[in-house]
């Protein structure tokens, strides 16, 4: 729980953090993934700083007071390729499965407020994630472009593209990569590429999100913190 932002009162807002692990490659260790982890971290901030990805007004307890605020860490313990997508892949089921505890601001007579807990530890509410984009990543090689680029693949690669969109198809943000250049045609051609790639994402990923949800307890717990 935080203070709302001076200029936005009524909305509560996410705060990014990516920790680039020297188990994913030795070049991370020290502050060797400081930067990829910031450039990354910048990237979500500006793909979720809009009014449409989230609605950040429901994260809001009482204006200018208090808000929830979410914290959205990420370990990269693997450099394997494509990792804008598969965090943003990440980011969005971390968000799906959030239960934010419902609370009650109480006035008394004299004007000061109190906030109240709910009991029931299912009072709950969810945001939806329904707008929340996920980034797909075209990698340009000669005159062609090439979606989820294997690690040689990249190294052919000079420049990719970077295009955030939701799943009506909606492109909310592009970002170049690279030191390499991209010529307008070949822009269109990969913002049609990555709308048309970023629609079936958001199918799979909604299906899967769902399914797994729909097992309740009897899902089973994958990975170290299971």
């Amino acid at each position: 729980m935080g203070t709302p932002k001076l200029e936005r009162p009524n909305e509560g807002y996410l705060e990014f953090f990516v920790d680039c692990s020297a188990n994913a490659t030795p070049e991370f260790e020290g502050r060797g993934g400081d930067d990829l982890g910031t450039e990354i971290a910048n990237t979500l901030y500006r793909i979720f700083n809009n009014k449409s990805s989230v609605d950040l007004k429901s994260l809001c307890i009482s204006p200018r007071e208090h808000c929830w605020v979410l914290y959205v860490d990420v370990l990269l313990l693997e450099c394997g390729g494509n990792l804008f997508d598969a965090i943003c892949i990440a980011v969005k089921a971390a968000l799906f499965s959030t239960r934010i505890p419902r609370v009650h601001v109480l006035e008394d007579e004299e004007g000061s407020k109190d906030i109240e807990l709910s009991d029931d530890p299912y009072d709950c509410i969810r945001l939806s994630v329904e707008n929340v984009p996920c980034i797909v990543t075209l990698c340009k090689i000669g005159c062609r472009h090439v979606v989820d680029a294997t690690l040689q693949e990249e190294a052919c690669s000079l420049a990719s593209l970077l295009v955030s969109v939701t799943s009506k198809g909606v492109v909310t943000c592009m970002r170049k990569v690279g030191k390499g250049s991209l010529d307008p045609e070949s822009i269109f051609e990969m913002m049609e590429t990555g709308k048309r790639v970023g629609k079936v994402l958001h199918a799979s990923l909604q299906s899967v999100l769902h399914k797994e949800e729909s097992l309740g307890p009897k899902r089973q717990k994958v990975g170290f913190l299971g």
